[in-house]
């Protein structure tokens, strides 16, 4: 912003000196070429100095003012010996406004974008990514109508193991994104729990997801009927849309998600089972090859739409498939609700602020009905403040309440002055998207590690087998 100002500045001050005081043609041409000239070169200045690695966020502007510097450059040559007169008070004010909104155009990223370069991890481990596309030969793709199967992306966030390990396996967190969310929502979580000995894969939903690709490398953005929906149903007031509608149309959304989160696992586990079974029927892992395993091996199939075979083999090989949690953030964490009670592989489930819709399995005069048997399965409620005073005051009246009550071993907490936005890395990427989705007054950073950290407490306890589980009713954040 003080960037934006001082160009600015420059770019009015000059429109200003050049009607007040040197209206002549050619001196005007030769001065705009040296206020060109300093705007370019406060921003090659942003790129050199290190004021917080903004690279990425001004190279765009250096660009487009370097074009403007060259451009001048070129307009000053050839028109300087013929220039003649005053320049009009009406084209240099023209001018003035034009070239504020260059300014604008050139820094609208950096205003936009922090440069987040992501959290620093607290494990052990450095952490490798490979990525695949799985195709779900038993469905359609409801969303097209070419018959097509569904395809599903993953992200596979795993240690790094150096050395001649052979036997080292880690436990595998599936997590899974909310409403017109990205496989990158919680990428710093991730990067947290895969330091800290997990195998974490983040799978999108298309046509959920703000965007994603296919196999044939087509960009799929999110389905206009399921924004249009989501976004009603989101922030309709109490009473406003029927209940009946509601249930119905999160139905829809619940059966599409929870099929395509049981098919990762299934994949997974599958190609888990065969390729360390492979392993130990005909090498073991070294470095980072398995041996017995070439690169386009047919233990994936064709099922598996991936690059880096080999590095997707080893880590599969890594997964612990006694120890399985998954997680999401949202109707993601709703999804992981659903499948930790309908499946019985899973040993832990975070839900990330989401309302457990999946729970809910029919209403009926007015009333909701839910399950009768007890949750499973460990689970963690992770509330925004507004979500969890909604959740004291409406206690087994509202579903997640329900379900926590009746949980073997069920627990909530929250970051107080959260928003439902803050438990994602969107804040940290870009404050000002972020606050148009709704963040609370906590600080971003303070809230994400936090939430991480009690992620990993929780994780480690029921699937690690350590330490002791304190996690406390709320936090509190004070920022740095």
């Amino acid at each position: 912003m003080i960037t934006l100002l001082i160009l600015m500045g420059l770019e009015i001050g000059f429109g200003a000196w050049t009607m007040g005081w040197q209206k002549e043609k050619e001196k005007w041409l030769k001065n705009r070429l040296l206020i060109s000239g300093i705007q370019w070169g406060l921003i090659l200045m942003m790129l050199v100095l290190p004021v917080g690695n903004k690279a990425l966020r001004f190279t765009g502007a250096a660009i487009l003012l370097g074009l403007r510097f060259l451009i001048g450059g070129i307009r000053y040559l050839i028109k300087r010996r013929k220039a003649s007169g005053e320049r009009g008070k009406l084209r240099t004010i023209l001018g003035t406004v034009s070239g504020c909104a260059i300014i604008f155009l050139a820094l609208l990223p950096a205003l936009i974008f922090t440069g987040y370069q992501g959290l620093k991890t607290t494990g052990q481990y450095e952490v490798k990514t490979v990525s695949a596309i799985l195709t779900d030969e038993s469905r359609l793709e409801t969303f097209e109508k070419d018959g097509s199967h569904r395809e599903v992306p993953i992200y596979v966030y795993y240690p790094e193991i150096r050395g001649e390990s052979t036997d080292v396996k880690f436990p595998l967190i599936l997590f899974s994104h909310g409403a017109f969310g990205y496989y990158q929502s919680n990428a710093s979580t991730y990067m947290e729990l895969a330091s800290n000995g997990y195998v974490v894969i983040s799978m999108e939903h298309p046509y959920h997801s703000i965007f994603t690709k296919d196999t044939e490398g087509k960009t799929i953005m999110a389905d206009r009927g399921f924004l249009q929906d989501a976004l009603r149903i989101g922030n309709a007031e109490d009473g406003t849309i029927p209940e009946e509608e509601i249930f119905e149309t999160s139905r829809g959304w619940m059966k599409l998600r929870t099929e395509d989160m049981g098919f990762v696992l299934d994949e997974v586990t599958a190609k888990a089972t065969d390729v360390q079974s492979s392993e130990n029927g005909q090498g073991s892992m070294s470095g980072k090859v398995c041996k017995g395993i070439s690169h386009g091996s047919s233990l994936l199939g064709e099922v598996w739409h991936v690059e880096r075979r080999e590095e997707m083999e080893k880590a599969l090989a890594m997964i612990d498939l006694t120890k399985i949690g998954v997680m999401g953030h949202s109707m993601g964490g709703a999804t992981s609700v659903t499948i930790g009670r309908t499946r019985n592989d899973v040993d832990a489930v975070i839900d990330i602020d989401g309302t457990m819709l999946g729970e809910q399995l029919s209403f009926e005069n007015g009333v909701y009905r839910y399950y009768d048997e007890a949750y499973p399965v460990p689970l963690l409620a992770f509330n925004n403040e507004k979500h969890q005073k909604d959740y004291a005051n409406y206690g087994t009246n509202y579903v997640n309440g329900a379900v926590l009550a009746n949980a073997k071993d069920g627990r909530y907490t929250y970051v107080k002055g959260s928003g439902h936005v803050n438990y994602t890395d969107l804040p940290l990427f870009s404050p000002f998207l972020s606050s148009l989705l709704g963040t609370g007054s906590v600080d971003a950073r303070g809230c994400v590690e936090t939430m991480n950290g009690v992620i990993l407490q929780f994780f480690d306890h029921y699937l690690k087998g350590v330490g002791e589980l304190q996690i406390m009713d709320a936090y509190e954040i004070t920022a740095k």
